[in-house]
């Protein structure tokens, strides 16, 4: 089969169309990344990107009396938050099948709740 010549002048490889064949990778260089937990999460949005507050709530259970103090944002447009979605929906999907399902509701997981 005969490569393609892209735009930039350049030419790709010739297409196999094999079954084994992989996507080409996009290589990532998070030298320059920093790291912090957060146990907050808050999505809220504009018609155009969509913000995601990232943050750390010192009082998981309950109201809490503090404020959750933001530390991370990360705005975004929809189609790279559709296929964030996409992609953490198959990462939990994956945990879920190695170590059982995850329960999000604090109450169904607190041992030795008090009867009544």
């Amino acid at each position: 089969m005969a490569s393609e010549k892209q735009e930039d002048g350049k030419q790709d490889e010739p297409k196999t169309g094999g079954p084994q064949e992989q996507p080409p990778r996009v290589k990532v260089d998070d030298s320059g990344a920093s790291c912090s937990y957060a146990n907050f999460c808050r999505v809220t949005g504009t018609p155009e990107e969509l913000i995601v507050d990232f943050g750390l709530n010192s009082q998981p259970f309950g109201v809490p009396t503090e404020p959750v103090r933001i530390t991370q944002r990360i705005v975004t447009n929809y189609y790279t938050a559709k296929r964030m979605l996409h992609a953490l929906g198959l990462s939990v999907q994956r945990h879920e099948q190695a170590f059982g399902v995850l329960e999000t509701d604090v109450q169904k997981r607190v041992v030795g709740k008090p009867q009544g």
